[in-house]
């Protein structure tokens, strides 16, 4: 049997790329995606969890059992939110999400989506906050590997749920594919990432706490 798998964020950049990896990989059974609004998917293996807001009551009330991993690839861009809001979004839902995946699934594991530079003593706000999100996520009682993306590229036909990063993105993509290939320590790929995070779940024994920008092609496989 395949692995079955709770991917939260699924209609963002990075969660759309992660997507489409693990449905193109026959060692996944079946895919949840949580999501606060109604998702159309043709592929019979995904199954839609609708939570409308990430708070614990309505988790609860969401079946999350018989979930061998939880990849979590939400979150918000810091750019216009106050550090208490970007907090808010960022290490409080983790850490509500995480209760109800371990309450389900105490034996289970969880990849979380960070940032390249997370640190919770950092100056600067966002990477802070991300570092304070994989504080959470050791404190879990879970198996986990935080990864540290740098610059994504999308690729593959995934697209940014944001108009205005979708056509910075489209316009930028020749620059993108030349900085990827002179600078693979600060870039990586939605297709990379996807790979990455499907190696860490069906790896066997301990999986590494930490993943930074230039170690997830190597993951990747």
């Amino acid at each position: 049997m395949g692995k079955r798998i709770l991917l939260v964020g699924a209609t963002g950049l990075v969660g759309q790329g992660v997507l489409r990896v693990l449905l193109d990989s026959d060692q996944v059974e079946a895919v949840s995606v949580l999501v606060r609004r109604p998702l159309a998917s043709p592929d019979p293996r995904v199954q839609v969890l609708l939570a409308p807001e990430f708070s614990a009551v309505a988790l609860a009330a969401v079946d999350l059992r018989d979930h061998d991993a939880c990849l979590y690839c939400a979150g918000p861009m810091p750019l216009g939110l106050s550090e208490a809001a970007y907090r808010e979004a960022t290490v409080a839902t983790l850490e509500r999400v995480l209760a109800a995946y371990a309450g389900a699934n105490p034996g289970g594991f969880v990849a979380y989506i960070s940032g390249m530079g997370a640190d919770a003593g950092s100056a600067l706000m966002p990477l802070r906050v991300k570092g304070e999100a994989e504080q959470v996520l050791a404190r879990s009682g879970l198996a986990h590997t935080s990864v540290r993306p740098g610059v994504v590229r999308p690729v593959h036909g995934t697209v940014s749920p944001h108009r205005l990063r979708r056509g910075l993105y489209a316009l930028g993509d020749p620059l993108l594919a030349l900085l990827a290939g002179a600078c693979p320590r600060v870039f990586t790929t939605t297709e990379a990432i996807g790979r990455c995070l499907l190696r860490l779940v069906i790896a066997p024994g301990p999986r590494p706490a930490v993943v930074e920008n230039a170690d997830i092609a190597a993951h990747a496989g």
